[in-house]
């Protein structure tokens, strides 16, 4: 196993596997006994991921179908490790041929090339891969559930911008209810159809867009986070950046609360149905790196697709010169619809290991 390749100190995760291997896989270790846990669960949130399903994502048809090796039995966790792991079935290895000595801007090879000293996979990116996130969700399938049977948190998240179109109206039920009834993931339909057809824009002309992804949990109790270096918020950044072409996080008012005063960023107390809330949410539901009741807010950018399939200008490491160099294979014009589901796993996984180490999930349901 790689270092860094898991994450979490009471529910711990751990990711393997590499885009064009045999399989991915996940092991979730520290899920208490008891809980219900039927595949269809995990495969649902797994198709909101998985490529080849519209016109906007990558070609490459995967069915992602999870496979629970282990942890559960009788349809109910057991307290042992859960292994989790799909087949890859429609790899392109010959897609990367021309990869082998030249290098790909917008992409790790060079530094995983020199890190691992030329023996890194780098079929597809490897274990380097978006690929990898559905090792995430395998995960967070999981987490979700145990948050929302324990203590009735949950996690939406959803497309809020691609490129310059921005969705900017306050959410809904009702528009939560749309996030995966379009291929953006937008809660607006109008906003969603903007976006799409920016995508097929750039993607006509060989080129990429980027975009952001907000994510709200909500029900979190007060208290969850250890500071300072193990802050609610310090491990939400540190799984969020687990996710490739993520380029920036931020909660509550984030970078524009920069420009406001104390008097206008500060959160106001005030008590509802006998219960203390703020009245704004600009810390976004983060104090001192420790929940404070209020929904958890963050925004999250993305970088467009590395992979485009315009010509551009790179080195022959082989032969130390430059050289040019066109992408083949099949790749999103935009990652950004594919990353909700990723966004809720790893959000819930935190939130989950977090809720255990204070004692707000007991070892046994």
């Amino acid at each position: 196993m790689l270092p860094g390749s898991s994450i979490g100190q009471h529910l711990v995760l751990t990711s393997f596997g590499e885009s064009h291997g045999k399989s991915i896989g996940a092991v979730l270790d520290g899920c208490p006994a008891g809980l219900e846990i039927d595949e269809k669960e995990i495969q649902t949130m797994l198709d909101f991921r998985k490529p080849g399903q519209n016109l906007i994502s990558t070609q490459r048809k995967e069915g992602d179908v999870v496979e629970i090796i282990s942890g559960v039995f009788r349809g109910y966790t057991t307290g042992s490790p859960i292994t989790m792991v799909i087949w890859n079935s429609d790899q392109k290895s010959k897609d990367y041929e021309n990869l082998r000595t030249k290098l790909r801007p917008g992409h790790s090879d060079y530094p995983a090339m020199i890190k691992y000293n030329q023996y890194n996979d780098y079929r597809g990116g490897g274990r380097f891969s978006g690929r990898l996130t559905a090792t995430h969700v395998m995960g967070g399938a999981i987490a979700r559930k145990l948050l929302k049977v324990t203590l009735g948190i949950e996690t939406n998240s959803y497309t809020t911008q691609i490129g310059k179109t921005k969705f900017e109206k306050k959410i809904n039920k009702k528009m939560i209810e749309n996030i995966y009834k379009n291929e953006v993931r937008c809660p607006d339909t109008n906003t969603a159809e903007k976006m799409r057809a920016d995508i097929m824009n750039a993607k006509k002309k060989g080129d990429s867009l980027g975009g952001i992804i907000e994510s709200v949990t909500t029900n979190v109790p007060v208290g969850l986070g250890e500071p300072i270096f193990d802050s609610l918020e310090s491990n939400l950044s540190k799984a969020i950046f687990s996710i490739p072409s993520v380029k920036g996080i931020e909660f509550g008012s984030g970078f524009a609360g920069s420009e406001l005063t104390g008097s206008q960023n500060n959160d106001l107390y005030s008590i509802k149905n006998g219960k203390i809330i703020t009245t704004t949410n600009n810390s976004g539901g983060i104090l001192g790196g420790i929940s404070n009741g209020m929904p958890i807010t963050m925004r999250i950018a993305f970088k467009p697709a590395s992979s485009i399939a315009q010509k551009q200008i790179t080195v022959d490491i082989k032969s130390k010169k430059k050289a040019t160099l066109q992408v083949k294979g099949r790749h999103d014009p935009c990652v950004v619809p594919r990353a909700p589901p990723v966004v809720d796993s790893l959000v819930a996984l935190t939130i989950a290991d977090h809720a255990l180490i204070a004692g707000k999930i007991k070892p046994v349901l």
